[in-house]
């Protein structure tokens, strides 16, 4: 089934574990939830932007939604070889899984395979893509910065799912981010395997919305983190940081 595409595009991961790897994105349309903090355009475009020369932002259009095959031309047309990863991001990719059994067999050549960017909330999802997917990047949502309910539930499921594959865990983090929240995500992590890597992601400066967090803030939660789990980093946005899509 086509699926709506907001962009095709190689660069180099700015989040999580995989900070400076270079990746081929593909970035699918839509979202199932709406946090405070997101820099992601939430409008449908009727077209998807692919970039001919990687970081010149010489971008063509083409109309949505696209093909499977649509999109592995695409992403091929970047030499897979010298890519770590694919990248499947969003929006929420598992909104689409249908598309993603369709895609991934026609991703062959990178060197790790499928790298799949998800807020961590669609775990019956995650089971019909899971056997397509090499490496997961898993948000936990805190109330207190995503402007939203608690997932605690959704993403203790989807991380019983998820550990089966080689994955790590992102939560982002402002100054009003409680010490309760971290405590229960790290012990959420534990549950599954204390030696997941934790991902303390500041809130971008670039974002109006949440007040930024202090370095002796981050570094308090750091250690409350440390405290249940082997390994724990704060990793801000580092594209932001060097003007990389």
């Amino acid at each position: 089934m086509p699926c709506p595409v907001a962009e095709i595009f190689s660069s180099v991961q700015g989040e999580g574990l995989l900070v400076g790897c270079r990746q081929i994105f593909v970035r699918l349309q839509g979202c199932n939830i709406n946090c405070s903090f997101c820099d992601t355009p939430s409008d449908e475009a009727n077209f998807c932007k692919i970039e001919q020369h990687p970081g010149y932002r010489d971008f063509i259009k083409i109309p949505n939604p696209l093909t499977a095959e649509d999109v592995a031309v695409a992403a091929s047309s970047y030499d897979l070889s010298i890519h770590h990863s694919i990248s499947i991001t969003g929006g929420e990719p598992l909104l689409w899984t249908s598309f993603i059994r369709e895609l991934v067999p026609l991703l062959k050549g990178t060197r790790h395979g499928i790298y799949l960017e998800t807020n961590g909330t669609l775990p019956e999802e995650l089971a019909e893509v899971i056997e397509f997917i090499d490496i997961i990047g898993m948000d936990i949502k805190l109330p207190s910065i995503s402007g939203l309910p608690p997932f605690w539930e959704e993403h203790s499921n989807f991380l019983k799912i998820a550990a089966k594959k080689k994955v790590f865990v992102k939560v982002v983090v402002g100054e009003d981010t409680t010490e309760e929240e971290i405590e229960q995500a790290a012990g959420l992590i534990n549950e599954f395997d204390n030696k997941i890597t934790m991902i303390i992601q500041p809130v971008s400066p670039t974002t109006n919305r949440i007040t930024g967090i202090s370095p002796g803030r981050a570094l308090d939660l750091q250690r409350l983190a440390l405290k249940k789990l082997a390994d724990v980093l704060i990793i801000p946005q580092t594209h932001k940081i060097i003007g990389l899509l």
